[in-house]
């Protein structure tokens, strides 16, 4: 009687836990063990080859070039929904009479579909479009640019709109944290003859740390897992500026390739794993030394 009442609680888990293994850990298993054959659609059969689709992630040119424009996207994304999430939290934290109406109107990009923002910006970033135009109406025609169609720029341009739509997302979690802070700390400064600054840098930020690992965490995985704003906005192109892991991982098993494109996928989930987990364990040890 003791030992079922003592797994009562681990009946309550096992379903869940059922459910996880068989639709997320067994495929995992099943692609780690797919990415080292030759499995083909127009073939018959698997072949054990190895290292073989590895080898050709790091040699062919446009895989190559997918992999950098993942990282761009996901430093730039990662530093760019933080840095504005960050700012929109701390000016939407003040006494403002429209500050609930402006939290709003900053958070809702969040809850929009990517469709929906492909749709609004698509025709805003043509060379005709509004954001040329603003930038000739102010002197600043060099700027402009074929925003989609540029090779040199398209990630950019792709990791711009992902800012814009997700800062919001941050932004709540920053005023979350914000709020958490106790006035008290500050009022404590100021008469210690503190500026804003130095109350910023010595109690908002270290204070800060668990919403600040919290996004991090978030934006550096979506970042890295970036699929929908390419596919949607750009298709991967203009040629293949603008691919990157996910949309060749579409593309791989549109062409039948399935062994590479679970090699591809495999990949993406080792560079996640070891870029994610100790960047987790840095900022939860330097949020306990902080408390």
């Amino acid at each position: 009687m003791k030992i079922s009442r003592k797994l009562y609680s681990y009946y309550l888990v096992l379903p869940a836990l059922l459910i996880y293994c068989i639709f997320f850990v067994a495929p995992a298993v099943a692609g780690l063990f797919y990415s080292f054959t030759d499995w083909r659609l127009d073939r018959v059969g698997l072949k054990f080859i190895g290292w073989d689709n590895f080898e050709r992630i790091f040699t062919d040119k446009t895989l190559l070039l997918a992999i950098k424009n993942t990282l761009i996207f996901a430093v730039v994304t990662v530093i760019g929904k933080n840095l504005l999430g960050l700012a929109l939290a701390i000016g939407l934290n003040m006494r403002l009479k429209t500050r609930n109406i402006l939290r709003a109107v900053f958070y809702s990009p969040s809850i929009l579909s990517v469709l929906v923002i492909s749709i609004v910006f698509t025709p805003m970033l043509r060379s005709d479009g509004a954001i040329n135009r603003i930038f000739e109406s102010v002197g600043l025609g060099f700027l402009a640019q074929n925003w989609l169609t540029n090779p040199h720029v398209v990630i950019w341009t792709v990791a711009a709109i992902a800012i814009w739509q997700h800062a919001g997302f941050q932004m709540a979690i920053y005023l979350a944290g914000l709020q958490s802070i106790s006035k008290d700390y500050y009022e404590a400064a100021t008469i210690d003859g503190a500026g804003a600054w130095t109350s910023f840098r010595s109690i908002t930020l270290p204070l800060l740390l668990p919403a600040l690992n919290i996004n991090l965490m978030l934006t550096l995985i979506g970042g890295l897992k970036v699929f929908s704003e390419v596919f949607v906005l750009t298709g991967g192109g203009p040629g293949n500026a603008s691919q990157v892991v996910g949309t060749i991982i579409l593309r791989s098993f549109g062409e039948g390739s399935w062994g590479l494109g679970t090699a591809v996928n495999t990949l993406l989930f080792a560079a996640v794993t070891v870029i994610a987990i100790p960047l987790l364990i840095f900022m939860r040890r330097k949020e306990v030394s902080e408390q």
